[in-house]
């Protein structure tokens, strides 16, 4: 009996289908791994790599306008464990923090009754985890706590708020996008509100700029965008220029510090912050796909687009090869100095209607190599990245994209050609960083090059839109319990019937059988169903009806009627009687049909007086008894047929018998013998007609005169000896057959529209359904159970009703939603873990806390007793089975290559970690496993940082640490970098303050012969023209004397002592002292401008002293950023310091996962210290694994804590002992 006990439990769930026009903008995809989505006032949670719903939410009463995943960059541990937060909006103001797993809402927010514009976690590390910044409409930003709810700050600007962005580099900084243009805000702080109103720019659109009249011919293109006026101004631009910001969005570029995005219908513009500078234009020609939305990467310089046509496309940027322009030489003047994004892959469009359009993006924050669509009208689409090697063909193509190459290192460590990768992991492991310089491209003898494609990986669709017919499949029964499959039957507007399987709510069937709405289903056995469809009626009032019998597992269905059908007036409803053998159709102005559903044939058409049916029900007490006896005489006369031998009757009896003792199963026997059945109905009068249908022939046998108190019957229902009848008043009367009593009950909620019993034997539960609502009602005690109401606790109108099980509901809606609900009717969101999913997924998060971790030190320790295993009944794991057989099927559920690498034995303990912070989602780990790979493997091969790898074999070369995290890449490349951003802002200058701001760059890079070119451009009519002029003159002969280096140290001093701090430093800069700079920069707090600064003047010994002063500033208490302190360190080597820094927050797994790294290097020196040192990380580790429960991984620590693990150790072989002597009693 086990394997069919699943089929009668069954959860509460939602089927959900198209969208509301105000759930565009409501869509994430979390760190976590999962994507949610509003649908009308629900959240759905879905699993992209399965294509399933894990997850409806549901307690907000308007449309939701935003969601939002919490952010994963902290360190998790058993008091912050892995869990799915998730924060949703709604148009009334709303905001609901969820504990997705159990769907209970943590807290609710309320400030303002308008839509929240946008809301966002924040992410600067280290403070706390729960602050949401929302924007409440008008022009309010408002931090909470959304953990209590509480409200922190709030603070009000003069224009409306339309959506705003963190930048990535500097929690600091934040940009709103408003109604007139775009406020920088460089003070923001989770302990106060901004003080200053931020500093506002105006975007003058850039179709009043030539970009856009000019981009027909090429060349034209080409000089336009050279020409592309400052789109920044801090003046209003004058009216006539702008007509509205059409800005679509705003956002920083998360691949590289002070680069912002602004998105127009049909251009991508690329600013440069420090100039406030058009960098780079992305435009569609005139035949192009205007864009919707744009989301940046962040392991490549890549941008996401996604088209008006559903296209989603990936842009990559062009290489700049002027990286080749030596220092204080002109850069090439042909060469077009542009930022360029390439056109690199792009997925095919979706049929764009009326009703079908486009909503949103959102792309994996993990691994930046997949993206899903989601449409209006509920269908999720999700395309993976996948990259293919092309032959290393000479390039003939005149496109100017550059090849791209696959990356020497895969999760983050130089491989050789045979071992073991997966470049589709993420982003950063299909594409390098770049096109190679020529130097590189000789050296790069294995680079291969790529192609990338998008592929439809997953798919899910909602239900078409209402109205809908929904009937349930006949109950569960001892008899059926065998082949049950809870299906329920949805009729559609378009002429479909959907069958979907209630325990995984997915989509069993889809059945094309009407050409028109279809009206009513009726199950005739578990696998056939008879459904009516009717077309609009005609200038006669007639109408074209269809009734069809369907055979659900072939598909095949047949006319039920034959040739009948056309130009007559329209069913109103069928009926099947419940021995499956007659059915009713009642017409509206057209005497009742029977027919005999095992034949197929018509057993009788009423006559013309017949009465007008207003409402119908067959009897649930039928003559089986008299039906058995004819059987059995009809065997006996088949028995006793004349001429037959002997031997031939035998056969024959036997034969004969099985088949009908196999046709007497189904109750059907083609020699038409039927059992008598009853129905009654009523007429427009509400006189009560009982009619006895018996093979063909049909008696009247009594008439019940109308009750006075009751209007015009719309339903009736009947089970047991109880009878109920509703009608167009919404009185329910209710009839014990037995007592032969009735009692009238008036709702008062108007016309009945249906009433149905619940299955069960004996259970005499009874939902009724009104115009407003419906209402579940026991008819024994004749007393109402739970009520739903529409505007008042509910804010959809329900479509139809019925049964799932003989205690759930189901509620069809003009939300386009089914629901399955408890008979409270109370929306309830189910638990995750209880969910039968038809196919496992991977999500750690929905473990509990103590088994999320223990599973993931079971991935990263490998291999247990020298055996590479993804198999956890390896392993001594005191926990109980069935948290064993949860982890045990997350790890079947991961995908065979990950398995692959997981139990490669040349996989290092590095690529590990990053690729379990990976599959984890954990933000923190990511950054900083990457950042420890990298420079753990770059100072075993014995490299300082100033060092140039010019002659290393390809093994030992190592691509530098991607420019998205900045100040912790190498100097060197960190420099080429900074000069290549300088030359692309010179070529872009188009004033003066542009100019200046240049001119400022290059001489605190020490390129002052081009510098001293700029100064003298300044025109003799401008007020710095003096200035400037000295200035170029001091720049060129500046030398290294005593005199003139002191007295130039003293202004500069003298300058940064009266507040102007820039000017000073540039001096200090001239005259070789950028450290003293750095030192100064530092003393006035400008601790990012000192590390710049650092890294591009200083030698490594210099910039590492000013490095390490930013390192203490980080972790004093007030700033409070010691994840980014510890990744400083890393980029210095300080291996030790980083240990010891992690051992003192407590973050032992990260310690003693670094430090065995750190050892398998030889990236530390074994001193006495250093051994207490990993002693301490290593017990202290140990015990953490013990409160896990994790006790062989323990032992496994402790032993190599040397002293401080000899106490644990006993206590573990202690457990052991007992564990061993318990087993054995």
């Amino acid at each position: 009996m086990q394997p069919f006990m699943v089929n009668i439990k069954l959860s509460a769930r939602t089927l959900t289908g198209a969208l509301n026009p105000q759930n565009k903008g409501a869509a994430d995809w979390g760190w976590q791994g999962l994507i949610a989505y509003g649908c009308h006032s629900l959240i759905l949670v879905i699993d992209p790599k399965t294509a399933q719903t894990l997850q409806v939410l549901e307690r907000h009463k308007a449309n939701v306008v935003k969601v939002k995943w919490a952010k994963e960059n902290y360190h998790h541990n058993i008091g912050s464990p892995y869990s799915l937060r998730l924060a949703s909006a709604d148009v009334t103001g709303k905001i609901i923090v969820w504990d997705v797993a159990t769907g209970a809402a943590r807290c609710e927010i309320q400030e303002h009754t308008k839509p929240i514009q946008d809301m966002q976690w924040l992410w600067s590390q280290d403070a706390s985890r729960d602050l949401l910044l929302a924007v409440h409409p008008p022009n309010y930003i408002v931090l909470w706590n959304a953990d209590t709810g509480t409200k922190l700050w709030k603070k009000s600007y003069a224009e409306n708020i339309l959506s705003f962005s963190f930048d990535p580099f500097d929690p600091s900084n934040l940009t709103l996008l408003t109604s007139e243009g775009i406020v920088f805000i460089s003070d923001f702080s989770p302990s106060k509100a901004p003080a200053s109103s931020g500093k506002k720019v105006y975007i003058s659109s850039p179709h009043s700029s030539p970009v856009h009249n000019k981009l027909a011919a090429a060349t034209g293109a080409k000089k336009a965008l050279d020409k592309v006026k400052i789109l920044i101004t801090n003046e209003k631009p004058s009216a006539e220029s702008v007509t509205l910001n059409d800005c679509l969005q705003l956002s920083y570029l998360p691949s590289k510090r002070n680069y912002m995005l602004l998105l127009y219908p049909r251009e991508i513009l690329i600013l440069d912050l420090e100039v406030n500078q058009t960098v780079g234009v992305i435009a569609i020609e005139r035949t192009g796909i205007p864009f919707l939305q744009v989301i940046p990467c962040f392991q490549r310089d890549g941008l996401f687009c996604l088209h008006e046509n559903g296209c989603i496309t990936l842009r990559i940027r062009r290489s700049a090869n002027s990286l080749s322009t030596t220092p204080n030489e002109d850069p090439d003047p042909d060469h077009i100095q542009e930022l360029v994004y390439d056109l690199r892959s792009q997925c095919d469009a979706i049929r764009v209607t009326k009703t079908v359009r486009p909503f949103s993006m959102v792309c994996c924050p993990v691994n930046e190599n997949s993206a899903a669509l989601i449409v209006s009208d509920g269908r999720v689409m999700i395309w993976e990245l996948k990259s293919a090697v092309s032959g290393r063909s000479l390039r003939t193509s005149s496109s100017g994209a550059s090849p791209l190459y696959s990356p020497i290192s895969f999760c983050g460590i130089p491989v050789g050609t045979s071992q073991n990768k997966l470049p589709d992991l993420s982003l950063d492991n299909m594409i390098g960083e770049g096109t190679l310089s020529k130097e590189e491209q000789q050296r790069s003898f294995s680079l291969q090059e790529v192609h990338l494609k998008f592929l439809l990986t997953g798919l899910l669709s909602g239900l078409p839109l209402p109205p809908f017919a929904i009937r349930m499949c006949p109950p569960l029964t001892t008899k059926n319990i065998k082949q049950y499959e809870p299906l329920l039957a949805v009729g559609t507007s378009n002429g479909s019937v959907l069958v979907y399987n209630l325990t995984s709510g997915l989509l069993h069937k889809e059945l094309s059988i009407h050409s028109c709405e279809v009206k009513g289903i009726e199950w005739t056995s578990l696998s056939s169903f008879l459904s009516f469809a009717t077309s609009t009626p005609n200038n006669l009032g007639l109408v074209r009806n269809e009734l069809q019998l369907v055979d659900l597992p072939t598909g095949r269905s047949i006319a039920f009627r034959g040739e009948r059908g056309s130009d007559e007036p329209s069913i109103e409803m069928i009926k099947v009687s419940h021995l499956k053998q007659y059915l009713a159709v009642v017409f509206k102005d057209k005497p009742l049909e029977l027919w005999d559903i095992r034949t197929c044939t018509l057993l009788r058409e009423m006559s013309k007086n017949f009465p007008t049916i207003t409402a119908l029900e067959w009897s649930p007490s039928h003559n089986l008894k008299s039906l058995r006896k004819k059987q059995l005489a009809a065997r006996e006369a088949m028995a006793r047929q004349t001429g037959v031998s002997d031997t031939e009757q035998s056969s024959l009896e036997s034969s004969v018998i099985s088949l009908l003792q196999e046709a007497e199963s189904k109750s059907e026997l083609s020699q038409n013998i039927s059992a008598r059945e009853h129905f009654v109905f009523t007429d427009t009068d509400g006189q009560v007609y009982h009619l006895t249908v018996e093979g063909n022939s049909v008696k009247d046998s009594a008439r019940i005169p109308p009750d006075g108190s009751m209007g015009s019957i719309t339903c009736i229902a009947w089970k047991g000896d109880t009878l109920v009848l509703g009608d167009v008043d919404g009185n329910l009367n209710f009839w014990d057959l037995k007592a032969r009593v009735s009692r009238g009950i008036p709702t008062h909620r108007g016309w009945v529209r249906k009433i149905r019993f619940a299955p069960g034997k004996g259970n005499q539960k009874l939902i009724a359904m009104y115009n407003d609502g419906a209402e579940v009602w026991d008819t024994k005690e004749v007393q109402m159970v739970s009520s739903l109401r529409t505007g008042r606790n509910v804010n959809f109108r329900v479509l139809d009703v019925d049964w799932c099980t003989s205690d759930k509901v189901i509620l069809a809606s003009d939300d386009g939603c089914i629901r399955v609900l408890e008979m409270t009717m109370k929306s309830a969101c189910f638990r995750m873990d209880e969910q039968e999913l038809s196919e496992p997924v991977w999500c750690p998060y929905l473990l509990i806390p103590r088994a999320s971790l223990a599973l993931k030190a079971f991935l990263l320790h490998q291999p247990w007793n020298n055996k590479y295993s993804l198999d956890i009944s390896d392993i001594n794991y005191a926990e109980n089975e069935n948290v064993k057989n949860l982890l045990q099927e997350q790890l079947h559920s991961l995908s065979n290559d990950i398995k692959k690498l997981l139990l490669d034995a040349e996989f290092t303990l590095l690529q590990r970690c990053l690729l379990v912070s990976r599959l984890y989602g954990d933000e923190s780990e990511l950054h900083f496993w990457t950042a420890a790979a990298h420079y753990l493997h770059t100072f075993s091969q014995g490299k300082t940082f100033t060092e140039k790898a010019e002659n290393v074999s390809q093994e030992k070369w190592i691509s530098p640490l991607d420019i998205c995290y900045d100040t912790l890449c190498e100097n060197s490349y960190f420099q080429k970098f900074q000069l290549e951003r300088v030359n692309l802002q010179e070529a872009k200058r188009s004033n003066y303050d542009h100019t200046r701001k240049c001119t400022d760059q290059l001489l605190l890079l020490g390129q002052t012969d081009r510098a001293v070119q700029l100064l003298l451009e300044t025109s003799a009519e401008n007020p710095y023209y003096y200035c400037d002029s000295l200035k170029a003159c001091l720049v060129t002969t500046v030398t290294s004397s005593g005199p003139s280096q002191s007295t130039i140290k003293l202004v500069a001093t003298n300058m940064i002592a009266n507040g102007k701090l820039a000017e000073g430093v540039q001096l200090l800069c001239l005259i070789d002292k950028a450290a003293d700079a750095c030192r100064y920069l530092q003393t006035y707090g400008e601790w990012n401008r000192a590390a710049w600064l650092a890294k591009v003047r200083l030698n490594a010994e210099e910039c590492a002293d000013v490095m390490k002063r930013w390192v203490d500033n980080l972790c004093s208490p007030q700033i409070n950023q010691k994840s980014k302190a510890i990744l400083v360190l890393l980029s210095l080597g300080c291996f030790m310091r980083v240990a010891e820094m992690l051992h003192s927050m407590r973050y032992f797994d990260r310690a003693a996962l670094f430090l065995e790294a750190c050892l398998k290097y030889g990236a530390i020196e074994v001193n006495e210290d250093a051994k207490k040192l990993i002693h301490a990380v290593f017990a202290d580790y140990a015990r953490n694994l013990k409160t896990l429960g994790f006790t062989q991984a323990a032992a496994l620590f402790a032993s190599k804590a040397g002293p401080a693990g000899k106490d644990l150790l006993d206590e573990l072989e202690q457990l052991k002992e007992e564990g061993l002597s318990d087993s054995s009693k």
